[in-house]
């Protein structure tokens, strides 16, 4: 994870953890992830923030845990939510979690504050928790040209789709699209694929 960004969100976590709360509900990425993952399946929310999206998975029939690098945002989380699971893990490395851990992985619009060169390796290590099977659903915020930081020093890093595609391997793309996020307003790209055997 870029430095700045984690004590970016270490720094101001309830500041985030409201913010995003306040948005309206991702109802885009809800329907995807009914229509794709697998009902009942252990599930993994990697860059969970501040729990919002565990708390719906679990709710919605995917048992799910939530894992964050930001030490700040996962304190929101278990205070938010203190009946589920949450644990520090790092992209690229996610060191805690075994290879063919889960069902399900969700990591939504977390990629894009890594820098570039750790982009492709944490591309891998999601499928690689993935079980052979399993469903990622994986998205990023869509920069242009060059690398971005805002207001509050957090990366917003600018690469192309082949970049992750590329490093999918034998897994089945079941959706591919840019779209504006129903909950943030963004330009998003995301991708769902199926973990092949």
């Amino acid at each position: 994870m870029d430095r700045a960004t984690l004590d970016a969100y270490d720094h101001a976590a309830a500041g985030f953890a409201q913010d995003w709360h306040d948005q309206p509900p991702p109802t885009d990425l809800h329907d995807i992830v009914t229509r794709f993952f697998i009902t009942g399946g252990v599930t993994a929310d990697i860059g969970c923030g501040a729990g919002r999206e565990v708390a719906w998975l679990d709710a919605n029939g995917f048992p799910a845990r939530g894992y964050d690098a930001s030490a700040g945002l996962i304190a929101e989380a278990r205070r938010r939510y203190p009946r589920l699971a949450f644990d520090r893990a790092e992209l690229p490395q996610l060191a805690a979690i075994a290879p063919n851990s889960f069902d399900n992985v969700l990591c939504e619009t977390v990629i894009m504050h890594l820098p570039r060169a750790d982009i492709a390796p944490a591309v891998r290590r999601l499928i690689d928790i993935v079980r052979p099977g399993g469903v990622l659903c994986l998205s990023w915020r869509v920069t242009l040209d060059r690398d971005q930081r805002d207001a509050s020093g957090r990366l917003y890093a600018a690469f192309a789709a082949d970049e992750v595609r590329g490093e999918l391997g034998s897994s089945r793309v079941l959706l591919d699209h840019e779209v504006i996020s129903a909950s943030s307003g963004k330009t998003i790209h995301r991708l769902v694929v199926e973990k092949g055997g």
